[in-house]
């Protein structure tokens, strides 16, 4: 028991130097990129140089999250490889140990990072990404732009809740507007429209539909309308605090808004596939190391090697990742299967490496 004991020892801290010289550099790369951005802001839009400073905060924890990932799969290649190079991973065997007991360090480290991202993810950044974009709503609404972005939720006070699909900068016309009213009576109202326009408190609707529902869902009454006006007692802050995307809500958050819509009839598969995704991409960096360990067996360059597969498997995952995404928002994937597809696939693949790799 003291010699495993001590093997695993070694191989974690073997793990954790790549592991965290990864999570720093990349995580200065994509800082120095977006501060490349928001020197902009100082520049040319005139904004104080702390509340750039607190906006670059805001996207840290975001920043971080998405480096840990990529620090696992380079680490597993670094570490394990370096090993398999020092023909040390051969003494390891030889002495009695199996491939899938010596990497189980690594495989307990992916898992825990999972959790932690998972965490982070639910817990901080949305929160933090919520910040980061109100404090931009703000600073491009001085500006006379619309205050209303497309494709977000957003709470409108008076039990509303508001969903726009589209938003014309050019002539500010909003397009695909939802809202979802819980007003005076036991069921909800649902109010469709083509398009509409945002002035003075005022909603104006455009050839829309007015749906009284049923705790079920179910349509009890209809009504058709060439212009509704819908007047709100809410300021333009309330909206630029209460917008939010994908990005700024947890999985808790979205799943309330995407069981509101179901509701009513209404498909959001693109929100139903973020919800899974949620969960699916912090889960990578355990897939991560399952795949990534039995590809050190075939090392033969060291570090070079480590760099070289590290990038080739991130492009094929987030491509794919992506694909399957584009599948299922546009139906021909369940949203379920389209979230987890990328990661099954090599997830299968890892686990029959290993599987395999004390045959030889």
């Amino acid at each position: 028991m003291i010699f495993p004991r001590r093997i695993d020892r070694y191989i974690v801290r073997e793990f954790l130097g790549p592991f965290l010289f990864c999570v720093f550099g990349f995580t200065v790369i994509l800082i120095s990129g977006l501060l490349f951005e928001l020197t902009d802001l100082i520049f040319v839009k005139s904004v104080p140089v702390r509340t750039v400073g607190r906006m670059l905060l805001y996207k840290l924890p975001g920043m971080a999250v998405m480096t840990l990932p990529i620090a696992v799969l380079f680490a597993t290649l670094v570490s394990l490889g370096r090993l398999v190079q020092d023909s040390e991973m051969k003494v390891m065997r030889v002495s009695g140990l199996s491939f899938p007991r010596i990497i189980l360090p690594v495989l307990i480290l992916g898992l825990v990072i999972s959790g932690l991202t998972y965490w982070a993810s639910e817990e901080i950044v949305p929160e933090a990404n919520h910040k980061f974009e109100n404090t931009l709503r703000r600073i491009v609404f001085t500006e006379g732009i619309p205050l209303i972005e497309e494709n977000v939720f957003f709470y409108g006070g008076e039990n509303r809740y508001f969903y726009i699909s589209e938003v014309a900068n050019d002539t500010r016309e909003l397009r695909n507007i939802l809202v979802y009213e819980l007003g005076q009576g036991v069921f909800p109202r649902l109010t469709t429209a083509k398009r509409g326009r945002y002035e003075d408190n005022i909603w104006v609707l455009y050839d829309g539909i007015v749906q009284e529902l049923d705790s079920e869902g179910f349509v009890t009454h209809e009504t058709r309308f060439q212009q509704l006006e819908i007047v709100t007692d809410q300021g333009a802050d309330v909206f630029l605090g209460n917008q939010r995307t994908t990005d700024e809500m947890n999985r808790r958050e979205l799943r309330e808004h995407i069981e509101r819509f179901q509701r009513s009839g209404l498909k959001v598969l693109s929100f139903v596939v973020d919800y899974h995704i949620k969960l699916a991409m912090p889960m990578s960096s355990l897939i991560f190391a399952l795949f990534a360990a039995p590809m050190t067996l075939h090392s033969r360059a060291g570090r070079s090697f480590g760099v070289a597969v590290t990038l080739i498997v991130l492009l094929l995952y987030y491509v794919g990742t992506s694909v399957a995404r584009s599948l299922g928002v546009n139906g021909v994937l369940p949203p379920l299967v389209s979230a987890w597809l990328v990661n099954g696939l090599f997830a299968v693949i890892g686990i029959t490496l290993i599987l395999r790799s004390d045959r030889a």
